[in-house]
Order: structure tokens, then sequence, then C-alpha cells
């Protein structure tokens, strides 16, 4: 049985991405976005529009984890053509270059680390620093984590998180995130103009809530679920932060097509320069990675990772309040 640093050297072997398959796959989810997106104006019924609508935000999702492993550099590294098509992607996504690629950066360095700066991922308090706290921090913390901020993935981690926090925080380092907020904003003030208020729902907002909502649940139960793991930062393995401290989320097949294999998110933080498409194949050649914690999108399970709050360092689990 590999563990630590031999285990992690021994997944370089699939972390090598078929250029040919990236092309291919990244070209038909844009394409696959672009025409649904062109449904919810021109279907000749409003059901077909809504169907397009929604089937929109999962071409969305599906798009976004691509141009995540791109930032990764395990996919079209060096590609100029690919940088242009992806910044443009991000900027309208509500997830510029900048602010992406250094938080999710720092959030696979620190990942499950107690005493981190909460970059990239959602802030996880210990019981005992909870309580200390003032009733406003407390109040906050709870928000941030809140099944609804969730839900609302859309304003609060994209709109709000990405781009207005980036530029509060650093103008001149993400202002790129200006970009971002006036190239999304004028598109949906271009929709309003032209196709009114159905357009604008149809063809933005609709997409929009459903893959940042589907986003933002994924990005959290991914690390917060029953039996993840947080540790002291003098305790932290890169090893352990994959395989203690991040889900493997049970999908059905369309929905593994719509996340782009993120749910194999145990083998991702292992490394995170193995293309999307060859997750599953990492799992299968390693039996070190098939026996993960597991979560999935069942109402159950979904429950169960909303209900943990806090890190209760005597009982070694989160826990509510």
């Amino acid at each position: 049985m590999l563990k630590g640093k031999q285990l992690i050297l021994a997944t370089r072997e699939f972390a090598k991405e078929d250029r040919k398959k990236s092309w291919i796959l990244t070209i038909t989810a844009m394409l696959i976005l672009c025409t649904s997106l062109a449904g919810t104006l021109f279907n000749f019924h409003i059901s077909l529009k809504i169907i397009c609508s929604i089937f929109s935000g999962f071409a969305f999702a599906r798009l976004f984890v691509i141009y995540h492993d791109f930032l990764h550099e395990a996919i079209l590294h060096r590609s100029p053509l690919a940088k242009g098509l992806f910044t443009l992607f991000g900027l309208y996504f509500l997830a510029p270059r900048s602010i992406w690629k250094r938080s999710h950066d720092y959030h696979h360095k620190n990942n499950s680390k107690l005493f981190s700066a909460s970059i990239g991922s959602y802030p996880v308090f210990t019981k005992k620093k909870f309580e200390r706290s003032s009733k406003s921090e407390q109040r906050l913390y709870l928000f941030i984590r809140h099944p609804l901020t969730i839900l609302f993935g859309y304003i609060f981690a994209f709109m709000y998180g990405m781009c207005i926090q980036s530029l509060m925080n650093n103008f001149k380092k993400h202002y790129d995130s200006l970009f971002a907020l006036l190239f999304h904003f004028s598109g949906q003030i271009a929709l309003l103009y032209f196709f009114g208020w159905q357009g604008l729902i149809l063809f933005s907002i609709v997409p929009h809530f459903i893959s940042g909502a589907l986003g933002a649940y994924l990005f959290y139960a991914q690390h917060n679920f029953p039996g993840v793991k947080f540790v002291g930062n003098e305790d932290w393995t890169y090893e352990g932060a994959a395989l203690d401290s991040s889900s493997y989320m049970k999908l059905n097949p369309f929905l593994r097509w719509a996340t782009a294999n993120i749910g194999y998110h145990h083998i991702h933080h292992l490394n995170a320069r193995i293309p999307f498409y060859r997750l599953p194949e990492a799992m299968a050649h390693f039996e070190e990675l098939q026996a993960p914690k597991k979560t999935s999108l069942k109402p159950k399970d979904i429950i169960a990772c909303f209900k943990l709050k806090v890190w209760d360092h005597e009982k070694e689990e989160m826990v509510g309040v």
C-alpha cells in the first residue's frame, strides 16, 4: 500500500493530458452551453425555453470545472487560445482568473488546517472559538455557512465573494473583478433591452443561479461532511488533507457529467494536475483511493452536511451549535 509522498508521486502518471481530448471536451462543453443558452431565447415554446434555461445551469457548471482545471494547469497549459477563451468565460461567470487562482491555490495548500485564513474556502471555527466569539461574529460565521447563503451562491460566493470583496481587499491586484462585474451586468442590460424580462431571467439569472448554487454547495460539502478531519497546522499533511478532509461525492451519470468529475475530490486534492477526465481512471488504478469518505446529493446527506457547524477538539469531529 502506497502512502504519503509515495502515493502522490505514483499519481503523476495520470497527470498527463491527452491534448486532443482536452480540446474536444472543452469545445464541446462551450458549444453545448452556447446552444442551450440560444434555446432560452429562440425556442418556439416557453416550456422548451425553460428546459434550455435549466440545462444551461448545469452546462455552466461543467464548463466552470473545466476552466478550474485549466487554471490548475491540468489541461491546455500554455495555449494562448485556451487562455483567451477561459479568461472571457471567467469574467462572465464572475470568477475572474486573478482571484480564483489565488484563492483556490491557497485552498489546496491549506485545506483542513484549523488555524489558517479562510481564503478560498468556508471558515471553520473550533467549538471553543465559536463560544468565545461575540454575537455578531457568531452570526456572521453562521450566515456564511447557512444553507440559504449557499443556495444563493450566485450572489454571495461569486458576485460578492469573487468580485466585490476582492476589489475591496486589493483593487490593484484584482482589477479584473471590476471587468467581470461590468461584463456580466452589461450583458444583462443588453438582454433586458433586446429580449425583455423573460430573456434576462431565462438566459442569465436562472442558469447562473443553478450553477452558482451547485458550485457553492459542492465546494462546501466536499470539505464539510460527516467524518471530515481538521488538524492543527503542525499536524497537517498534503495527503491527509486530500484523503481525510476531502470527500468523494457519489453522483449519477448526468451529474458526474455536469460537474466534470469534481466529485472525485479526494483524488483532485491529492494531485490537482490530473485532468478531470482521468480522475475515474486514477481511482480505479489505486486501491489506496478506493475507500474514500463519501457524501452525495441525496437529501439526507445534504441535511447531514448542513448540520455540521464547528470542530469539536474533544470529539475530533464536526458538530452542531
